[in-house]
């Protein structure tokens, strides 16, 4: 269990959606919610500052990208010579 799971309040769904503003002022005094479902974790809901810090770090830069070891797409060029070549025009 992480730091953050530790302080995280759990909402069932049905408290989550019945209560959903108490939720959102909990989210934005405490942090992170946690919504289960049936006693499953389903969702979290975090403070807006807080999603874009990890999906700004979650995106490679344009150092990473550019010296990743694989391929950057598929081009599907085909294979030179395997086609037939028409024949020269007689002038």
């Amino acid at each position: 269990m992480t730091s953050l799971e530790v302080i995280m309040r759990h909402w069932p769904v049905q408290d989550a959606k019945a209560r959903f503003s108490e939720m959102l002022d909990a989210c934005a005094a405490e942090g992170a919610q946690l919504v289960t479902k049936r006693g499953v974790e389903a969702a979290v809901l975090v403070p807006v500052d807080e999603w874009k810090r990890l999906n700004a770090r979650s995106r490679p830069t344009l150092k990473e990208l550019l010296l990743q070891d694989e391929g950057r797409g598929d081009l599907g060029i085909p294979n030179r010579g395997n086609g037939r070549r028409r024949p020269m025009p007689s002038l």
